[in-house]
């Protein structure tokens, strides 16, 4: 739970009882990859808490093509906002890509922790934001250049995507096909780039 009270920490908002108290109220779930934490048109009923692998949000068309939104990483929180605090459910799914450590709570549970820690709403708002502003960021970077410079900005951003998740679902992300990827990549480590 480290890694969890680490994140409760953000803005100094909680003090350490609130935040044991906290911790203590999540459960911890082991999810292979490929195992969904929340699948498509289903209410997304859990917080999650990333405390070691990646997972994936992603949409899927009438044809079931697939297309990646976005990723979570280790020391994240998980969810589909809306679904969870409005009940209804998702279009997207959230997926695990690598093996996965993920502690997690019920929507009920998690309502009645900010009702007996009312600074937890604030912390929940403070890490919505920074959430917020890391996808208008992504959403930059993904919107101009070419499939190489919108590769190669990934990269730098997350290396650790790179190394870890399958190439399909970082294609679909970037918006190129997995085909196009592969040559980016190859012409990358030939230095014909």
């Amino acid at each position: 739970m480290n890694n969890l009270s680490n994140a409760l920490l953000f803005g100094g908002i909680l003090n350490t009882a609130e935040i044991t108290h906290i911790t203590r109220c999540f459960e911890m779930q082991v999810l292979k990859s490929g195992n969904h934490f929340c699948l498509p048109d289903q209410v997304s009923d859990r917080l999650g808490f990333v405390d070691s692998g990646i997972f994936r949000v992603y949409v899927e068309n009438d044809e079931g093509e697939e297309a990646t939104k976005y990723f979570f990483r280790q020391h994240q929180f998980i969810m589909d906002i809306e679904s969870f605090y409005h009940g209804a459910p998702t279009i997207a799914g959230i997926q695990a890509v690598t093996e996965a450590h993920l502690l997690s709570i019920n929507r009920k549970d998690w309502f009645q922790l900010n009702e007996a820690i009312p600074k937890l709403f604030m912390l929940t708002k403070s890490l919505t934001e920074a959430a917020l502003i890391n996808k208008i960021k992504d959403s930059d970077f993904l919107r101009f250049g070419t499939a190489s410079q919108k590769y190669e900005a990934f990269v730098k951003r997350y290396p650790d995507l790179a190394l870890n998740v399958p190439l399909q679902y970082i294609a679909s992300y970037l918006q190129i096909t997995p085909q196009s990827l592969s040559r980016i990549r190859k012409n990358l480590s030939d230095g014909s780039i």
